[in-house]
């Protein structure tokens, strides 16, 4: 039976899926959830996550939601598809999972809360709150301190290789680098050169284009 990705569009936790699913090259099928229909709150895909927010995985007769979740599971079910997203050295993947966590507690914390007031309001025809602007960009500052004095160490977040912990800042990145919030990276030389990079991937072109 084929995967079926359900997700919205614009949905950075989708976009987060669907990167993983192009780096590892897998076939499936997107059935996009109509969010402005309240289409994520219905009886039938709260079926699929009781918290009704996309994504939604099904392989099988497998059920899964929560974006991470998601893409650790396609990086340990298909290690032999595509780019291997994880390291099989149990002390190296530790520092992996490290890096992985940092991006769902820190980074995303205010990333996230500065793409809705910089990317998603103007959008939406909404105010952007200078101020909350002001605050999460300090906040986000101190993250990627902490980053470029990292990235000094080596190429990628896990270590020489691109893995998850890399892989799932791509969706933030991709809102912020359209907004005067790029120039906290741009200010990062390490930084600067990790984002471009792994924003050029043929894989992440693919997912934000499919």
């Amino acid at each position: 039976m084929a995967i079926k990705l359900y997700g919205g569009v614009g949905s950075t936790a989708t976009l987060r899926a669907k990167a993983c699913l192009a780096e590892k090259e897998l076939d499936y099928e997107f059935v996009p959830v109509n969010m402005g229909n309240k289409e994520h709150k219905s009886p039938e895909f709260l079926a699929r996550n009781p918290f009704g927010q996309v994504p939604a995985l099904e392989d099988g007769d497998l059920k899964l939601f929560e974006s991470r979740a998601i893409t650790q599971y396609l990086a340990h079910t298909y290690p032999d598809n595509g780019t291997n997203l994880i390291i099989h050295d149990p002390k190296k993947m530790a520092i992996v999972g490290v890096w992985i966590e940092v991006e769902a507690q820190k980074f995303d914390q205010f990333g996230s809360k500065l793409a809705w007031e910089l990317a998603y309001k103007p959008m939406f025809g909404l105010t952007t709150d200078e101020a909350a602007v002001e605050e999460h960009e300090k906040k986000l500052e101190q993250v990627l301190d902490v980053y470029e004095s990292r990235l000094s160490e080596s190429k990628y977040l896990g270590g020489d290789c691109f893995t998850l912990a890399d892989l799932h800042h791509l969706p933030i990145l991709k809102f912020l680098f359209g907004t005067k919030a790029k120039r906290l990276f741009d200010a990062r030389p390490h930084v600067s050169a990790w984002a471009a990079e792994i924003q050029s991937r043929p894989a992440w072109v693919k997912a934000t284009t499919a």
